[in-house]
């Protein structure tokens, strides 16, 4: 069975992951997403590119800024979006994940937006789209597992280069737990993509994959040492409910050792940027002198978000 994620005429049929996914298909997305920044300076916020397509968003995981940076961008570009509560929907009385798909397909949704705690739950729609020959239908990974969350990743590389402008010049730290982060993984992927040369993964030892060394990064178990000279320290939300075990040591000393403080960032570049993808939790990862000082981003990503999910649904619809 060929790839779901492109078409036969080479174009994205749905974002289910960056990993292998085209530079230039990377690129479109950041360049298509410039403009759509500006419709939130507008009175009337209102595109009618996606008029008359329904969109589903299927969260099955609990989510508030992605569900919701998802939902206002479909709203302004005047979709009719339907948030389907699991928790009362048929899937809660047993009906199975593709019924539940064939019968939102019966009431013509247009594209589907899934978070899913199963990691490949969505690519499992996306082929079940192919197979069934509904290939009008899209799919856009909203996070799943410790799988992927692509759109995640896209909204960072479009802050990484409204800041810092060229990828092949860049000193890139990701820090905290890339054992269970969907988000470092679509990272990962998409700066190797985008040719960042200098990729660091700052993490204990228990929180790293054990094929982190296949992936093109450096890793550090020093924060100090990995921190040093880096143009873009982005953050990682420890992910305790994908915990088993005693991973680490207590939240005070993580936050002594792995959290970012002032001191530390300051081994970085003076002009260095700092993100998270969020929820932060303040005191264990991040301190809030750097999470509200002026090196942050972190607002700005959430900004730049509805933007980049705007150029997602409008790229996979044709628009």
């Amino acid at each position: 069975m060929r790839n779901p994620q492109i078409n036969r005429h080479g174009e994205l049929q749905h974002l289910l992951t960056l990993d292998g996914l085209p530079r230039e298909i990377i690129n479109s997305i950041l360049d298509n997403a410039a403009p759509f920044t500006e419709v939130a300076e507008r009175e009337v916020k209102k595109l009618p590119l996606l008029r008359g397509k329904s969109i589903f968003n299927l969260f099955f995981e609990n989510s508030t800024r992605t569900r919701t940076t998802f939902e206002i961008a479909a709203k302004r570009l005047t979709a009719d979006v339907v948030n389907l509560n699991v928790s009362t929907s048929s899937t809660a009385k047993g009906e199975s994940l593709l019924d539940t798909i064939d019968n939102l397909c019966a009431m013509n949704a247009d594209m589907f937006v899934v978070r899913h705690s199963a990691s490949g739950a969505p690519v499992l729609i996306a082929q079940h789209l192919l197979a069934t020959g509904r290939d009008h239908v899209h799919v856009v990974n909203a996070g799943d597992g410790r799988h992927a969350h692509p759109t995640q990743g896209l909204l960072d590389m479009y802050t990484i280069r409204h800041y810092k402008h060229d990828f092949t010049q860049l000193s890139v730290a990701i820090v905290g737990d890339v054992l269970h982060s969907r988000v470092a993984r679509s990272q990962i992927a998409v700066l190797t993509t985008l040719g960042v040369p200098d990729l660091r993964v700052i993490a204990p030892k228990t929180l790293l994959p054990t094929a982190i060394d296949n992936m093109g990064v450096r890793t550090f178990n020093d924060m100090r040492e990995g921190l040093r000279g880096v143009d873009v320290v982005m953050m990682l939300r420890l992910q305790n409910e994908r915990m088993a075990g005693a991973l680490l040591p207590t939240p005070q000393e993580y936050y002594k050792v792995w959290g970012l403080t002032p001191e530390k960032l300051s081994l970085a570049k003076q002009d260095a940027i700092v993100m998270h993808p969020g929820p932060m939790n303040r005191g264990i990862e991040i301190d809030s002198a750097v999470a509200d000082g002026a090196q942050a981003v972190i607002l700005p990503q959430v900004t730049f978000g509805i933007a980049v999910r705007m150029a997602v649904m409008c790229m996979l619809a044709g628009q």
